[in-house]
């Protein structure tokens, strides 16, 4: 992705986000220089320079004839972090106040590999001391033991010397998170990827102990 839909994304406009690229690959330059180099008609470009200095993307460095150059997108970059974490709190604080949290014991479906695969890269970014990864896509394996923290002691098996815990024709996948969280899924056959979610902690240790052994026994 480009730096002017970053910066969108950020919260400037399509007009904002060109110019102060386009100021950033001048340094120094009128505002009709910066138009043309940004391709922002230049009506336009007036009150957009206005609003990237409002930003303190911008400073006015001559007034005859006007001069603009860029600032550090430092500090606007720290302001939108920090915007951004206390959005997310909010919106935790106002969902808790909304809805409890789940019954630990609760056990939930998981329907198709895209729901399955998100969820447990969430579990795997968010795991604090240990990480169980089970299955036979060594691929998908080794992609979400690259993604876990820092830190995180990781039990990594395949699963071929143990129980089937699937169907013939599908492929186990197990994934447990500080003896908090699990997922175990099935992939392959006739069906449509499924599996389970849960916080229930005797089935996560269950999980846990399986891993432990597949990756004893490898």
């Amino acid at each position: 992705m480009s730096a002017v839909i970053h910066l969108q994304a950020l919260g400037l406009t399509e007009y904002e986000s060109k110019a102060y690229t386009a100021l950033l690959a001048l340094g120094r330059a009128a505002p009709a220089r910066i138009a043309r180099q940004a391709q922002i008609p230049r009506p336009k470009i007036y009150e957009t320079l206005e609003r990237l200095e409002a930003r303190g993307l911008a400073t006015r460095v001559q007034q005859s004839p006007l001069e603009y150059a860029p600032l550090s997108a430092r500090e606007y970059m720290d302001r939108a972090r920090r915007s951004f974490s206390e959005r997310l709190d909010a919106l935790d604080r106002s969902l808790a106040r909304l809805t409890p949290d789940p019954a630990p014991e609760a056990v939930y479906p998981l329907h198709g590999e895209a729901a399955i695969v998100s969820l447990a890269e969430n579990l795997v970014e968010n795991a604090r001391r240990t990480l169980h990864l089970a299955g036979d896509d060594l691929g998908q394996l080794e992609h979400l033991e690259q993604a876990t923290p820092r830190g995180v002691q990781v039990v990594r098996a395949t699963v071929e010397n143990l129980p089937p815990i699937a169907a013939a024709g599908q492929r186990p996948f197990l994934v447990a998170r500080d003896g908090e969280a699990a997922i175990v899924a099935h992939f392959g056959g006739e069906r449509e990827p499924h599996g389970v979610h849960t916080h229930n902690p005797v089935i996560v240790k269950l999980v846990e102990g399986y891993v432990a052994l597949a990756a004893q026994r490898a």
